[in-house]
């Protein structure tokens, strides 16, 4: 399939000596969901700022949806959601979404006709009219996610969308990604926890240090359950030599 990211021994350095990618290739195809694994500081958001045009890199090749990631053309086709997201906290989520509306160069009209459906979809029409300075984390990241959307981008950028959020959150977002996979849109989802990705990705990149250090299926690095009990270890601490005589009492 055509691709929608192709990177080709991409390498970034900061001031100092600190590497941010080292002979970095990854190529994620058109309509794919794609999840972008690694630890914090392994170089996700450095790639991530190399495709929105926000960083260049010092040496290889980037292309987005086949042009530099640098042209305006380009970013008017991505809708992005950063790790954490600073909105004006006076405006309400509509009033949020006809700002990032007008931003994106939409009409008016447009922009009335789509607020309504994505509140929706995210879960904040109720919502809709009160300041963002009353809203909790996991209802700014749904009105973050609906700004994303509302252009209708062909590639969706999601960094660590569901950082700090609590289990129904999580959830919540999940959906939102997985009815954006559905439609056909392009998912580049970076995540530092393999359970996020692994419900809504087709394939899976690991990054560490800079460094690609496999890429695949999904269904190959999560494994199937049997190979996964191979792997699981259980570590009880401090509760003392006759626990282990007593399962009764352990509770799980």
């Amino acid at each position: 399939m055509p691709a929608a990211i192709d990177a080709q021994c991409v390498c970034k350095t900061y001031p100092g000596g600190g590497r941010g990618l080292a002979d970095f290739s990854l190529s994620v195809g058109e309509g794919e969901a794609f999840g972008f694994l690694g630890p914090n500081g392994a170089g996700k958001t450095t790639f991530i700022k190399i495709l929105l045009g926000l960083s260049r890199a010092d040496a290889g090749t980037v292309r987005v949806l086949g042009r530099d990631p640098g042209e305006t053309a380009v970013r008017a086709r991505i809708g992005y959601l950063p790790e954490v997201a600073q909105y004006y906290e006076f405006l309400s989520a509509r009033e949020l979404l006809a700002f990032y509306g007008r931003l994106s160069g939409l009409a008016a009209r447009q922009v009335r006709e789509r607020t309504g459906p994505l509140l929706e979809l995210v879960g904040l029409s109720e919502a809709a009219d009160r300041p963002l300075a009353t809203f909790s984390k996991g209802m700014l990241q749904r009105a973050g996610l609906a700004q994303a959307l509302l252009h209708e981008p062909d590639l969706l950028i999601f960094d660590e969308p569901a950082t700090g959020l609590d289990p129904l959150a999580r959830l919540q977002i999940r959906d939102i990604i997985l009815r954006q996979r559905q439609a056909g849109r392009t998912v580049f989802f970076s995540s530092h926890e393999l359970s996020e990705v692994e419900m809504v990705c087709d394939r899976v990149g690991i990054v560490k240090d800079g460094v690609l250090k496999w890429c695949g299926p999904t269904r190959e690095v999560a494994g199937d359950g049997e190979r996964n009990l191979e792997r699981l270890f259980l570590e009880v601490i401090g509760a003392g030599p006759g626990a282990l005589t007593a399962p009764e009492s352990l509770r799980l």
